[in-house]
C-alpha cells in the first residue's frame, strides 16, 4: 500500500517542467543559430564571388555607357545630352579607397589582367568554392552543439566557449575543413562542462525570456539576409550558383558587345 510520503517522493519538482521547457528552448535556438550562420557564410561567400566574377563586367558596361553618352553629347551638342554624360562620367569618378573597394581589380590604369580575362575566353585563376564543404559543414554543425555559450551555467565556463566558437565560426567562414577538424580534438580533449544545476523558477523564467528575445533578434538577422539582393540570387539557383554566375556573365559579355558596337557606329558618324 502506498503511503502519502511515497507519493509526496514521486511527485515531480515544481520547476521540473519548466526546466524541460529551457532545456528544449535552448537546444532550439543552438538549432536556430547554426542556421543562420551557415545561411549567412552561404550568402558572404556568394557575394564575394558575384564581386569577383562579374564585378568587372558591371564596370565595363559602366564605362561603355558613359563613353556613349559621351558620344552623343559631343555629336549633338544637346545640353540634355551633356548634362546626362556628365553624370555618367561623374559615377565612374575615382572616390577615397577605390582601390579597396574595387577589391583589387582595377587600378589608374585600368583593369588588372586578371580583371581583363574575365570579360573574354581567357582561363583565370579558379574562384573560391561558394559554400564550406559538406564535412565542414558536419564539423561545424557538431562543434556548435557542443560547445555552444548557451549551454553553460557558469560566467566562467560562458566565456571559455565564447572563445572557442569565435574560432569554429572563423574557421567555417573560411571553410578550413582541416582546422574544423583540429578544432573538434581540442574541444574533446578539454575540460568536461559542468552539468547544469537545477535553477530556480524565477531564474527559469528569466532564461525563458532571454532565450525567446535572442531568437527574436537572429529572426531580424534572417530576414535582413532572405531580402538581400545576393539571397536573391541564391534563390534562383541554390544547387548551381556557379552556374548561374556563368548565365549572369555570359548575357554581360553580350551587353558588353552591343553597347561596344552602338559606341563605334557614333564614333564613326561624321
Amino acid at each position: 500500500m502506498t503511503t502519502p510520503e511515497a507519493d509526496q517522493s514521486q511527485a515531480p519538482r515544481p520547476e521540473e517542467r519548466l526546466e524541460k521547457a529551457v532545456r528544449a528552448a535552448e537546444q532550439a535556438l543552438i538549432e536556430y543559430e547554426i542556421a543562420v550562420e551557415t545561411f549567412r557564410v552561404e550568402v558572404e561567400n556568394f557575394a564575394r564571388l558575384h564581386e569577383q566574377r562579374l564585378g568587372p563586367l558591371y564596370a565595363r558596361i559602366e564605362e561603355l555607357d558613359a563613353e556613349i553618352a559621351e558620344a552623343k553629347a559631343a555629336r549633338t551638342g544637346d545640353p540634355e545630352d551633356l548634362r546626362r554624360a556628365t553624370e555618367a562620367r561623374g559615377r565612374l569618378l575615382p572616390i577615397p579607397d577605390v582601390e579597396e573597394l574595387l577589391n583589387g581589380w582595377m587600378d589608374g590604369d585600368g583593369l588588372f589582367p586578371e580583371a581583363a580575362a574575365m570579360l573574354t575566353d581567357q582561363a583565370v585563376r579558379p574562384p573560391q568554392r561558394v559554400r564550406p564543404s559538406e564535412e565542414a559543414r558536419r564539423l561545424y554543425r557538431d562543434l556548435a552543439r557542443k560547445a555552444h555559450p548557451d549551454l553553460a551555467q557558469e560566467d566562467e565556463e560562458r566565456k571559455r566557449r565564447e572563445e572557442f566558437l569565435s574560432r569554429v565560426n572563423a574557421a567555417y567562414a573560411r571553410g578550413d575543413e582541416t582546422l574544423l577538424g583540429e578544432l573538434a580534438v581540442e574541444w574533446a580533449a578539454g575540460p568536461v562542462p559542468p552539468e547544469r544545476r537545477p535553477s530556480p523558477a524565477e531564474e527559469l523564467y528569466a532564461r525563458l525570456d532571454w532565450l525567446s528575445q535572442r531568437k527574436e533578434l537572429l529572426g531580424l538577422v534572417a530576414r535582413e539576409l532572405e531580402e538581400g539582393a545576393i539571397a536573391g540570387l541564391l534563390r534562383l539557383a541554390p544547387d548551381d550558383p556557379d552556374g548561374l554566375l556563368d548565365e549572369i556573365a555570359a548575357r554581360l559579355r553580350a551587353d558588353i558587345v552591343q553597347r561596344e558596337t552602338d559606341l563605334a557606329a557614333l564614333l564613326g558618324q561624321d
